[in-house]
């Protein structure tokens, strides 16, 4: 446990050290990493560490323009209701899993961190490199950035975070090969959700961003252990 706790420690500072996350969003992140290592074992750390990766380059790319756009995270990085919207719903499977010891949960890890890299991906090089998005729900077309708003190369990038990191938790041993497929597609299905909610209910201000992101992560999450538990 004292190891768990250094590693945890050492993640939560280096988070904070490059500005992927704010202060308190390195207290959540530590609880995180804390529940994770504790209750999936190393390979969730693996996971958790990659998904951190993915998504702080991603918010890197293109700052420059998304400054001007408006739509830059912040520079202090992620504060920890942000944390707690994109991994609350990993850290519920985890400890599900310590408790129930049914390895669909780990599937259900997975696809919810397929989720959240396909999500954050999607939207950070949608709004470097897209000209323009069309909202999911009309086609409309709307400024980049747009909540619910999509583009091609957006979504492209979002499919590829999603398969990157199912298969990354594969490499790591938190799933079977088998499994990976399933995380990938379960991922894409939460960021688009995702988008359809962010079109229907966050531009309408019935939602929250953070809110939004927990479903998103949450429907990636529970598609990814009914298919599991299906094929058992």
């Amino acid at each position: 446990m004292a190891w768990a706790m250094a590693v945890t420690a050492g993640f939560a500072a280096l988070g904070y050290v490059v500005h992927g996350v704010s202060r308190s969003g390195a207290v959540a992140g530590a609880m995180v990493c804390l529940a994770l290592f504790a209750s999936a074992g190393p390979a969730a750390f693996v996971a958790l560490l990659t998904l951190f990766v993915i998504t702080w380059i991603a918010t890197r790319i293109g700052r420059s323009r998304k400054v001007r756009l408006g739509t830059a995270e912040r520079g202090e990085g992620r504060k920890a209701s942000q944390v707690l919207a994109n991994l609350g719903v990993v850290t519920l499977c985890a400890i599900c899993y310590a408790i129930r010891g049914e390895d669909w949960w780990l599937v259900a890890i997975a696809a919810a961190m397929a989720e959240a890299a396909a999500d954050t991906v999607s939207s950070e090089l949608g709004q470097a490199f897209s000209r323009r998005a069309l909202l999911i729900t009309s086609l409309e077309r709307v400024p980049p950035g747009t909540d619910g708003g999509i583009s091609l190369r957006g979504t492209a990038s979002g499919v590829l975070a999603a398969i990157v990191m199912s298969g990354m938790c594969v490499l790591a041993g938190l799933i079977p090969q088998r499994a990976a497929g399933v995380a990938a597609i379960a991922g894409v299905v939460g960021m688009l959700v995702d988008s359809f909610l962010g079109a229907w209910f966050e531009r309408a201000r019935q939602l929250s961003n953070d809110a939004v992101n927990f479903l998103g992560t949450a429907t990636a999450a529970l598609a990814g252990s009914v298919v599991a538990g299906w094929w058992g």
